[in-house]
């Protein structure tokens, strides 16, 4: 899934981003403005769009001065689809709350980061998720992995995304906090947090990780030859064996 332009699901054209643009806000915008949001393709282009919805009713438009203002017509019958397809990042952070909140044990905390946090994520893209481990569940509880590899199988099944969980245990995550590891710094700078306290990585830091991973387009084997079947390297880390992928 393209999620930052998620009507490409349905069609991949410069309406579908017209049409984001619109149902992101309740705001009205000029033909120009809508070009500048969008950040891709000619203004003439997104101007002959403008005109084609309004011809069918789903975009309405006042005169403004010498402009129009565009803006999603909300009482029509295809609005509430448009709003829900332009939502689905944020129908993405909702299901994976809701996941998270059916764990037991729950995980200490949990966010989303990578180019799904930055509403970046093209259809090649891995689902990036930092998960952080209870200190009192060993590192090898089959019944915390079965949750792991669980929400990543349930992940790339909503989005035909690769889905990379990062695993750490709360210790190794506060000693990783504590020297500035870069993937947790990163994280802590672009991530959305899920679960768990919210100043989590503001008041720890990230160590030895370990990855879950399935994979739904590209085996990690192929991405990565040197490592065992499902398996990756991560760095200042280790994996879970068989379990263990790269994070994307």
């Amino acid at each position: 899934m393209d999620l930052a332009h998620p009507l490409a699901v349905i069609t991949p054209t410069l309406d579908a981003d017209v049409l984001t643009v619109l149902a992101r806000a309740d705001a009205g915008f000029t033909g120009r403005e809508v070009h500048r949001l969008i950040g891709r393709h000619s203004e003439a282009g997104v101007r002959k769009v403008l005109g084609r919805l309004v011809d069918q009713g789903i975009v309405l438009f006042d005169r403004v001065g010498p402009s129009y203002s565009y803006r999603l017509n909300r009482a029509h019958l295809a609005a509430p689809h448009i709003v829900a397809l332009a939502g689905l990042h944020n129908e993405l952070l909702e299901r994976l709350r809701a996941r998270f909140g059916t764990w037991d044990p729950p995980p200490v905390y949990a966010a989303l980061f990578g180019s799904a946090a930055r509403r970046e994520m093209r259809t090649g893209s891995d689902i990036d998720l930092l998960v952080v481990r209870p200190d009192d569940v060993d590192a090898d509880d089959d019944r915390w992995w079965a949750q792991v590899e669980g929400l990543a199988r349930e992940v790339s099944a909503w989005t035909g995304n690769d889905t990379r969980p990062l695993e750490y245990g709360d210790a190794d995550a506060r000693d990783a906090l504590r020297r500035h590891e870069p993937v947790l710094e990163a994280i802590r700078a672009e991530g959305l947090h899920l679960v768990g306290a919210g100043d989590y990585l503001r008041r720890r830091g990230p160590p030895r990780a370990r990855v879950a991973t399935t994979t739904t387009k590209t085996s990690t084997a192929k991405k990565n030859p040197a490592a065992p079947r499902g398996a990756a390297r991560v760095p200042r880390g280790t994996t879970r064996g068989t379990r263990g992928g790269a994070g994307g």
